[in-house]
């Protein structure tokens, strides 16, 4: 049997040794390039079986290139493979023809396998278009590996009209995910209706949802279109779904079962053609063993389940929101600011119990609220401690905190130097015999880091450099 051929299309040479090493290993034949334009010819020549290519490249832009691979082959499989994370990159590589987005860095297993399944799998549907929005536009930030996933199934999701339940904290996105389920998909050119069951009264829930006839109820005078009605065409999100109370959701789950629906007091059914996205903080299946939400409600709503992870699990995003929120607190007036790099690690050890939302709030307040072109720790320490500020800098991430060191360093000074120690000239001969040691514990706690160094010694950045200077001090080579 004649093995499947491999076209692998990337600018970096270590890559594509690495791929053509271990999709030879796993039985390929494989040809590498670092352009766009060889990688067409072949296409175009009918040769590969499937191709993997990235996105930038010196001679064109691998999604531009997609579209008119899939044009004169559309049996090919395509996988996307780039370090551009974003939900942009990864729904416009599915909704071009690519079999999948892969980003980078990725588990060289992982890929093998993929090709594996990519090989097995029927001739890929091609999807309509994207609209082209920019990356100004992008509702969901973050590179983290648990935001790469999302992006990866929302990507999926996008051609379809499956029912999505989106779980997560508070403050994680969860209508962001749902929002950026509308607008890249399908039914994008319909309205997007949301409603929020817990600020809802219990008893207008349904005539909400599904509308109600004139004099349907005390106060009724006159009919009323629901959000389901509103929503025709497009999708409705129906938020905080573990507070709907019984008798709505049983109107629900008709509707999910059977596709129509009545208005409180009608009689007549109407076709719903919305596609339904719900979520939720709350444990959904805790509710059905308390007999609170129904079982055969969840699992009409839970076909497609997206878990948002809260911000305490993705870390690594916090420098790109921050990032993000400034932008657009600039955007709308407020000061132009930048956080340094104490106090964004500051940041990143927070706990976020309020996540997104909560880191987003902070940002505005620090971008009204103060003086700063730079945002110090001080600041953001005052702000994360509610307005209070510190009364002594934090200790050293690691060994002795640096404050205890520069105490015993002096008790050890004194004690030495006591006795003979004349009361002239006291501060001077201290500060020649202790400051550059001082210096020296400073910079070894926190690993050469001279910005660090300068907050724990209570100096600005550029003394401590002219004394550095002044006095001689090695850096450790590699760290400033």
């Amino acid at each position: 049997m004649t093995a499947s051929t491999i076209l692998v299309a990337d600018d970096d040479r270590s890559i594509r040794t690495v791929l053509s090493q271990a999709l030879a290993r796993a039985g390929y034949d494989v040809r590498t390039t670092g352009n766009a334009a060889t990688l067409w010819r072949w296409v175009a020549d009918g040769e590969g079986d499937l191709v993997i290519t990235d996105v930038v490249m010196p001679d064109e832009n691998g999604l531009d290139l997609l579209p008119r691979m899939k044009k004169i082959r559309p049996d090919l499989r395509i996988v996307v493979m780039s370090a551009q994370n974003t939900l942009l990159t990864a729904v416009k590589a599915a909704q071009r023809g690519a079999f999948e987005y892969l980003p980078k860095p990725f588990d060289i297993r992982e890929l093998v396998n993929l090709v594996q399944r990519a090989l097995a799998t029927p001739r890929p549907i091609s999807a309509e278009a994207p609209p082209e929005d920019g990356e100004e536009s992008l509702p969901l930030i973050g590179r983290s590996p648990a935001m790469q996933e999302i992006y990866r199934t929302l990507a999926r999701l996008m051609g379809t009209d499956l029912t999505v339940m989106i779980t997560g904290e508070s403050g994680t996105g969860k209508e962001l995910v749902a929002r950026a389920l509308h607008d890249y998909g399908k039914r994008r050119n319909g309205p997007f209706v949301a409603i929020n069951m817990a600020a809802i009264p219990r008893e207008l829930i349904e005539s909400e949802l599904f509308g109600h006839e004139k004099g349907a109820f005390t106060g009724a005078t006159q009919r009323a279109a629901g959000r389901f009605e509103q929503a025709e065409g497009g999708t409705l999100f129906l938020d905080e779904i573990g507070d709907m109370p019984p008798e709505a959701q049983t109107r629900l789950l008709r509707v999910l079962q059977e596709g129509e629906y009545t208005t409180v007091g009608g009689r007549t059914p109407i076709r719903a053609n919305v596609r339904i996205i719900a979520a939720t903080h709350r444990d959904l299946t805790q509710l059905i063993r308390q007999g609170l939400f129904r079982e055969d409600l969840f699992y009409r709503l839970n076909v497609v389940p997206i878990r948002l992870p809260p911000l305490r699990e993705r870390t690594e995003d916090i420098a790109e929101l921050v990032r993000h929120f400034l932008g657009l607190a600039a955007a709308e007036g407020l000061p132009t600011k930048t956080i340094d790099g104490i106090a964004m690690d500051r940041l990143k050890r927070h706990r976020w119990p309020g996540n997104v939302r909560e880191l987003e709030n902070l940002v505005r307040r620090l971008a009204a609220l103060y003086s700063e072109e730079e945002i110090g720790i001080e600041v953001v320490e005052a702000e994360l401690a509610g307005g209070i500020p510190l009364l002594e800098p934090p200790p050293a991430s690691e060994g002795e905190g640096l404050g205890s060191t520069v105490e015993r360093h002096l008790r050890e000074y004194f004690a030495a130097h006591a006795d003979g120690l004349p009361a002239a000239g006291v501060y001077d001969r201290v500060l020649r015999e202790v400051e550059r040691p001082l210096i020296t514990l400073a910079l070894e706690a926190t690993r050469g880091n001279q910005i660090k160094a300068a907050h724990v010694l209570g100096l600005n950045r550029n003394t401590l450099r002219k004394k550095i200077r002044d006095l001689d001090i090695q850096v450790v080579r590699g760290l400033k």
